[in-house]
């Protein structure tokens, strides 16, 4: 199968299943790496904080792509029932959203500043004809269109962007990393937090899971979190039709109908 790239000779390339020709499990002998094309620069700092895999080198190539080898951790990713019972998932976003080093190395990067504004207009922009003409997608639109959260840009931290279950690996050793980085923004916390509590975790328990975060459930608080947790699902729903997956798209509108009541 072809690589795409120019690559050391001495390394076998294994493209991984459900990526997109980005990521390759690297091996050499007795060596094995995970490696990935043009990832963030901002990886060396996730992997100095723990919060990643270690990175074990950084390479050019002489097309001009930027191939990153971290170490290989066999392991799972954690289930959908299991993102919104573990404390360590709290932990790890609480360290992220807190951190100052990672703050500092994601803007010396050119990390973007994304809105909830932002995040609306990447809804609507060329929205495909099918979702636009969808009478309860156009209603949770409007609802969003209407409740913009207000949340100061100096308050802005690092998100991840995308804390969807699939991207929580659990090594054999269960030490648990939060992968695949392509989609860090400056935002609110509320983007990150938001898409957990909605995807993951039953509503009478957000209380329980916010305390434990570090955060008082105020009003204006609850507002934030449940218009990011509609927001993000919204997204959701866009890629998944996007990419086809009807039956997926689907079920993420379910869940949005379930999240919207709240």
């Amino acid at each position: 199968m072809s690589i795409g790239f120019q690559f050391d000779k001495d390394w076998q390339l294994h493209p991984l299943e459900g990526d997109t020709g980005q990521a390759f499990m690297g091996t050499r002998s007795t060596d094995k790496v995970f490696i990935k094309r043009n990832t963030s620069p901002f990886l060396a700092a996730l992997s100095k904080e723990g919060i990643t895999p270690k990175l074990v080198w950084t390479r050019r190539t002489g097309s001009g792509d930027t191939i990153t080898a971290q170490e290989w951790l066999d392991g799972n990713v954690l289930t959908s029932n299991e993102v919104g019972n573990r404390l360590d998932v709290v932990r790890i976003l609480r360290h992220v959203h807190s951190s100052e080093s990672l703050k500092k190395m994601l803007f010396r990067v050119g990390g973007e500043q994304v809105s909830a504004f932002d995040l609306l207009c990447q809804y609507a922009e060329n929205l495909p004809v099918e979702l636009k003409h969808n009478l309860y997608l156009t209603r949770v639109f409007r609802f969003l269109e209407d409740h913009l959260p207000e949340y100061s840009t100096n308050e802005y931290c690092v998100c991840h962007g995308d804390v969807n279950h699939k991207n929580w690996l659990l090594s054999t050793e269960d030490r648990l990393y939060l992968v695949d980085w392509d989609s860090v923004m400056f935002g609110d916390p509320a983007i990150d937090v938001g898409t957990i509590l909605g995807r993951y975790v039953p509503l009478k328990e957000w209380n329980t899971w916010l305390k434990a975060y570090g955060l008082k459930p105020t009003e204006d608080i609850m507002a934030r979190i449940h218009w990011y947790s509609i927001m993000t699902q919204m997204l959701q729903i866009r890629r998944q039709y996007h990419k086809s997956y009807f039956k997926n798209m689907n079920q993420e509108i379910l869940l949005l109908k379930k999240v919207f009541a709240y």
